[in-house]
């Protein structure tokens, strides 16, 4: 029996603006990342969302990201460490404020976009993060591209890491994601994607976009939540869970 976490990023929205289709999709996974009000979100989206994820038992992450509302935090920002550092603690220091306000426990941290790609291939940035989350509490799971940067910057200062996968991203030959910004990058096929997912949990590999395989760890896999078929895929991915017997944990 196989068990993996399946994330999905919530609390887009902004004001009278509505991103995604949490309350339907909560149900179906097992963890959510909240943004944080810089690439979106802002306090009533947050309080709102959290109080929804603890009605659902999920576990519930911070989903820092670059201060960029119009490009969504998707945007390359020349941010320096001591500013990735700040806007960590900063962003995940406000949700911490309204899970614990509600009772809750923030579980782990995830950054967005923009910011988790420069973490992912860029070492003093992925430092910056990593530092930032165990100075403000060394229990919680940092969540990084498997086998990039970020993954090693969280061992080097003790905390757990998750190594996450995407549903509906392509994969470089050097195991990044596809930029967004490429003919590709992203997988609308769901049929496709459901078969990488499977790929990647039952034989830890993921096939790149040059036809090579690539060895990654699937400890928790990301649908985004964004997209307009998000919850008809999350039903699908559910129901290929339940055909290789993979629970979600």
């Amino acid at each position: 029996m196989l068990t993996v976490d399946l994330n999905c990023d919530m609390g887009e929205g902004f004001g009278n603006y509505t991103i995604g289709n949490d309350q339907a999709i909560i149900p179906y996974v097992s963890s959510v990342n909240i943004a944080c009000g810089f690439h979106a979100g802002d306090p009533s989206t947050m309080n709102k969302t959290v109080k929804q994820a603890i009605a659902h038992n999920v576990k519930i992450g911070a989903h820092p990201g670059l201060p960029d509302l119009n490009g969504f935090g998707r945007r390359m920002i020349d941010i320096s460490p001591d500013e990735a550092y700040e806007l960590t603690i900063y962003q995940v220091g406000a949700l911490q404020g309204f899970v614990r306000s509600n009772r809750g426990n923030l579980h782990h941290v995830k950054a967005h976009g923009a910011l988790y790609n420069m973490a992912c291939k860029k070492e003093s940035i992925a430092s910056a993060i990593a530092n930032a989350v165990a100075d403000l509490d060394k229990t919680l799971i940092l969540v990084g591209l498997s086998k990039s940067k970020l993954i090693d910057a969280g061992k080097a200062v003790g905390l757990q890491v998750a190594e996450e996968v995407f549903a509906d991203r392509t994969y470089q030959a050097d195991g990044t994601l596809t930029p967004r910004s490429e003919n590709g990058a992203v997988i609308n096929d769901e049929k496709q994607a459901i078969n990488q997912v499977i790929q990647m949990i039952t034989e830890g590999s993921v096939t790149a976009i040059d036809g090579s395989r690539i060895a990654i760890q699937a400890d928790t896999i990301c649908v985004h939540g964004d997209s307009p078929h998000a919850l008809t895929f999350v039903k699908q991915l559910r129901q290929a869970f339940d055909r290789y017997s993979i629970t979600l944990g």
